[in-house]
């Protein structure tokens, strides 16, 4: 039977810890953590993202700021806000939505997100660290999926792994990150993309695929091997009757179910736990400026 792997329990492993940390410095005299998050335009799955932000945060006790720019607005509009954010003594931590209008390039804004208070790696140099193999910090979509490998007692060390998707802020870091020495890295690494001329042939090998396409549906039986784990980060709402939509991942589900051993699901699977460590990072941020301690 193919196991489905939700998110809320990995998730609240490691809101704990994240509860604990705030916790233990609450008595310092300094505000609660904060988080800015800053987005242009409208994009559906970047706000289903962003409502469970909201809702951990206050869980947490972090501070909460959401930033809303409208659709026609400049690149230096947008980098005004964040330079904002970096001086803001009161704010630990910088979240840029990927998805920006179209004649926005997010790499050349991510790179004036302060390093120190980069909780999501989106920083060029958080790229470059992990790819030099000494990771600050690391976009919370590549944490998550670790995380849910780590709660279910699984070592990529000597595994097969194969990603599906090559964007610099998903698909990239997450190969790089399973490329970094120990027990939840040491695996042999593969990038499939677009351009992969037989997707089921890049997977024929693989004991883990973790998938970040975008692409509904993408994975089942015909592609996935027999016994594979399949991470499914894809998220997209398609355009349905009406105009409404629903979130859906790049794996077929029901193709998969007693062919895969293991899957998570969307929603409910890798989103949470990606949230998760979005704040957790703002907690790590807001207690390392607290004692002065190096980045992660």
């Amino acid at each position: 039977m193919t196991e489905l792997w939700p998110g809320r329990p990995v998730a609240e492993r490691i809101l704990s810890e994240a509860r604990k940390r705030i916790s233990q410095l609450s008595g310092s005299g300094r505000d609660p953590p904060g988080l800015v998050s800053i987005a242009a335009g409208s994009d559906p799955a970047f706000e289903a993202y962003r409502r469970p932000q909201r809702r951990g945060a206050q869980d947490l006790g972090i501070r909460y700021f959401p930033v809303n720019l409208p659709a026609e607005s400049s690149a230096s509009a947008l980098v005004t806000e964040i330079r904002r954010a970096n001086v803001d003594p009161s704010m630990d931590g910088i979240l840029v939505a990927h998805s920006l209008p179209p004649g926005m390039d997010f790499q050349e804004i991510a790179r004036h997100i302060a390093p120190e208070k980069d909780v999501d790696g989106s920083n060029p140099l958080s790229l470059g660290l992990l790819a030099a193999g000494r990771p600050g910090y690391v976009p919370a979509v590549a944490l998550a999926t670790r995380s849910f490998l780590e709660y279910h007692g699984i070592s990529t060390r000597g595994k097969t792994l194969v990603v599906v998707g090559r964007s610099s802020t998903v698909g990239i870091p997450t190969a790089l990150l399973y490329l970094l020495r120990g027990a939840s890295g040491d695996a042999t690494v593969t990038i499939a993309h677009s351009q992969t001329p037989d997707l089921g042939e890049a997977l024929r090998s693989a004991d883990i695929v973790i998938s970040c396409a975008g692409s509904p549906g993408l994975l089942d039986r015909s592609k996935v091997r027999r016994g594979s784990i399949v991470l499914d980060v894809g998220v997209s709402i398609p355009k349905m009757t009406g105009g409404s939509g629903v979130l859906r991942g790049d794996a077929d589900v029901s193709s998969l179910d007693g062919w895969a051993a293991a899957v998570t699901p969307v929603p409910g699977g890798v989103g949470p736990v990606t949230v998760a460590h979005l704040l957790a990072s703002t907690v790590s941020s807001w207690a390392r400026r607290i004692e002065g301690g190096a980045l992660p």
